[in-house]
Formats: C-alpha cells, structure tokens, sequence
C-alpha cells in the first residue's frame, strides 16, 4: 500500500491558506491604522505643535513693537525732532539689543527714510520693489501686520517683520516701527520635524508659492508642480485645517495644511505614507516567512506522523498479526509481480501449500494459546529453512504457503521434504504440542500463462491429496 501524500498537500495548503489569510488581514489593518493615525492625530498634532511654536515667537516681539509703536518719543521725534538722527539710532540701538531682537527699524512717512540701529539704511521708494510693502501697509486698514521678506541691506537670510503703525493725535499715520526676526529658528524647527518625525514642512503664499522651506533640502517650489495637487490647489489655499492625500512617482502622501492668519501663510505638513508603514510592511513579510517556514514545519510533523502510522497500518494490512508472516493479500501481490517476471524473464516458480496435521486436536486438548504458540514456532521454521529470496506466508488459519523463486518442481518437492522432516522432527514443536507435529503440503510448478487463481486452485488440490493419503506427506500436482 503506497504512501498517499494528496492528503498532506491538502493539509498543508489549508494550514498556509489561514495563516497566510490572517497575515493579510492584519497587514491591511495594520496599514489602515498607520494611515488613519497620521491623518486624525500625527499631522494635526504637528501642524499644532508648530502653530504654537510659531505664536510663542511672535508674541513677545509682537508686544515690543506695539510698545514702539505707541511710545511718546518716537511719536515726538517724528513729528518735530527728526533732523536729530542720533536719536534714533541710539533708541533702535537699546530695543534691538535689550531684546536680542535681530533689528528694529523705523520709517518716516514725511522724510521717507529707512532707519535702523545702524542709522538710515534707505528710503522707501514706491517706485521701488523692496519698498511696496510700506505703501501696501499704508493703505490698509489694519494697524499691524506680519511679512515675511528679504532686505538686502540686512543680508540675504529670509527675515520675519512685525510692522505696527505709527499714528499721531489726528490718528494720521506718521511713519512705521517693528521688529525684525531672523527665520533661522523656523528652519531648526522644520529640520526636527523631518529628522525627528519625517514629516516635510513649508510655508506657501495664496497662490501655491512655497514661501518658506527647509534649507539645503530640495523643497517644491509651487505646489501646482505637482499635478494632483494642482487639481486640488483652490482646495488647499482655504481657511482652517484639512488634509489631502495624493500620489508621487508612485508614492502616497499625506497634506496637512493650515492658514497661520498672523503670517498670511499656510502651513503645509506632508507625510510620505510608506514610510510610516514601513514597520509594517516588513513585519507582514517576516510573518509571511514565518507562516511557510512554520507550515513546512507542520507538513513535516504531519507527513512523519502519518507516514508512520501508515507504515503500521500497511503492516497491518499486509502481515499476520500472529505470526509476523506476510498475509494472503501480500502473497496474492507477490506472486502476481513474479508471475509478470516470470513472462519476461521465463524463470522458474513453484508454490508449496502447507496445512499443520490435526492441528483442532491441539487446539481442542492444549488450549489455543498453545496452538497459536505452535503456529507462531512453524512460521519460524519455515522462515529460517528457505532461502531468502524465497517467500513464506500464512494463508489463513493452519494453513500457510510458500513461492519458491528459481525453483521446478522437482527441486520444490525436495524442499517440501527437508522442510516435512524439520517439522516432523522438531523438539520445540513436540514439547509445545506434548506430541509430534507433522505437516502435509502440496506442490505445483507454475507452466505458461496461467492465472493466480489457476495455479491455487492445483496446489490446493495437491494438499488435499495429501491429507487424505496420511498426512505428513507431500504430494505433486
């Protein structure tokens, strides 16, 4: 009986199948998760953080120059002592480096003149570029404002102005005052949030123009660069918070973009989605490693396990469970494979079919327990008295038969009797019996095409022929 493997395939399939389903399950919730995370927590948690980071610079500088703004001797010196210049520069002196302030500055709308701690830097021009933010503040009906701007008299950093109006009695604009901030602790704090968090952060105007970016990072330089974002821009130039996800050369992203109302900018936080499922992503192939490896592992525990229990099964099948002889099946198998050589090789075989004398005597007179110790003594002296290549077996009950490979029938009864006259004179036997124990057995020759049951059938005559003639004889068919 051979070893059926359908059934460890099956099992194996089945065992990967649901390991490998649940590690799909928990990737796909897994990735949810990550990407639900950083879009309702993450990115708005860090939009926050730099909103506030952003409002706690601005505050006390702010403060400063309001206070500027509304101080008497600025408002004096305006309107009657301006052609003291000392003055001034001796104030924006005092405030710039009282309060570690980057430059305060000053601006007369009757002279025009730009004045910083270090005297008149320029005059605003309004035919001038660098001077158009004066003249739009001007216009305006706010009395202070943020931008965010070069001055190329100041180097060429990115600088922060807070800009407050000066007013005098009548409520008429005299000129204008503030402070200026040097960018630099915006871009340390872009630079942790994408070593620390991985998230790239920017500044963009109204129109999509990235104002403020890391430096010495690649950045974007409009958002419409991008054409899914460019699809989405009037959605992300508005008011509040909201994000935006698209893809990039293959990659999805994550945009968070707030309107920070005090610089007139927004706030752009962007995530790259795979690597934050990065973690995941390699935990769903190690687990998909695991799976198989474990799989393989359990088809192995399986095809030992069932191999070994059809190893017994089929020994079952195949033997006498008595005696340890082969059965009438695995005879049946044997001499029909010889039967095949046989028509190619055209070798001899011959059968030796034995029956014990009188073996219900045994039985009846010592028991079967004594009798199934007699069989199982036979079986061994048959087995020890054939040659190996030789095959013995028990038909059933007393009966027990033998293919004698290479053999004719000649050469099978000389056997028959060697194996008659072991029988007849073992002690074994006798002392288990309490009395001699003789055999009688049939033999035939196999000639030509003959069928199984043919053959059988003559020597089972044989043998009969022999117990009806006396017994502990062997007759020829």
């Amino acid at each position: 009986m051979r070893f059926n493997y359908r059934i460890v395939f099956i099992i194996t399939a089945l065992v990967f199948t649901l390991s490998t389903s649940l590690t799909v399950i928990n990737y796909l919730t897994s990735m949810e998760t990550t990407r639900e995370q950083l879009k309702n927590s993450a990115l708005p948690l860090t939009i926050d953080n730099i909103y506030t980071e952003i409002q706690k610079n601005i505050i006390e500088p702010n403060l400063i120059a309001s206070m500027m703004a509304h101080d008497t001797f600025l408002i004096d010196w305006l309107s009657h002592e301006e052609d003291d210049e000392q003055q001034i520069v001796r104030y924006l002196e005092t405030i710039q480096n009282k309060y570690q302030m980057f430059t305060a500055f000053l601006v007369s709308d009757k002279s025009k003149n730009y004045y910083s701690a270090k005297g008149v830097l320029d005059k605003v021009d309004i035919n001038s570029p660098n001077s158009l933010w004066y003249f739009d503040f001007k216009k305006t009906a706010e009395l202070s404002e943020i931008n965010i701007d070069y001055n190329t008299h100041m180097g060429t950093e990115l600088i922060m102005f807070i800009n407050h109006k000066i007013l005098n009695d009548d409520y008429h604009m005299i000129g204008a005052t503030g402070i200026g901030l040097k960018t630099s602790y915006i871009n340390d704090m872009l630079k942790v949030f994408r070593q620390r968090y991985q998230f790239s952060v920017y500044f963009v105007d109204d129109t999509g123009k990235v104002v403020i970016a890391e430096q010495n990072v690649k950045k974007l330089k409009q958002l419409s660069d991008i054409p899914e974002l460019a699809k989405q821009l009037p959605d992300i130039i508005g008011k509040g918070s909201q994000v935006f996800d698209y893809t990039r050369a293959g990659e999805a992203y994550l945009l968070n973009r707030k309107y920070i109302a005090e610089l007139d900018l927004y706030l752009i936080v962007e995530a790259r989605v795979n690597y934050f499922t990065k973690t995941a992503t390699e935990t769903f192939y190690f687990n998909i490693l695991l799976s198989a490896i474990i799989t393989l592992l359990i088809s192995l525990i399986i095809v030992l396990y069932v191999r070994k229990i059809h190893l017994k099964l089929d020994k079952l099948a195949s033997n006498d469970h008595l005696t340890g002889l082969p059965n009438r099946r695995s005879f049946h198998e044997k001499l029909a494979q010889f039967l095949l050589l046989k028509e190619r090789n055209n070798n001899n075989l011959s059968i030796l079919f034995i029956d014990i004398d009188d073996f219900k005597f045994i039985n009846d007179t010592r028991g079967h327990d004594v009798g199934d110790k007699v069989l199982k003594a036979l079986a061994t002296t048959l087995n020890t008295n054939v040659r190996k290549s030789d095959f013995v077996a028990r038909w059933g009950g007393e009966e027990f038969i033998i293919l004698l490979i290479d053999s004719d029938i000649n050469q099978a009864q000389v056997i028959a009797e060697q194996l008659r006259s072991q029988v007849a004179n073992s002690n074994q036997l006798s002392l288990l019996s309490q009395k001699p124990v003789t055999i009688s057995l049939g033999a035939t020759s196999v000639t030509g095409d003959e069928e199984i049951d043919a053959i059988l059938k003559r020597v089972d005559g044989a043998l009969y022929k022999a117990k009806s003639t006396g017994k502990n004889c062997t007759v020829s068919a």
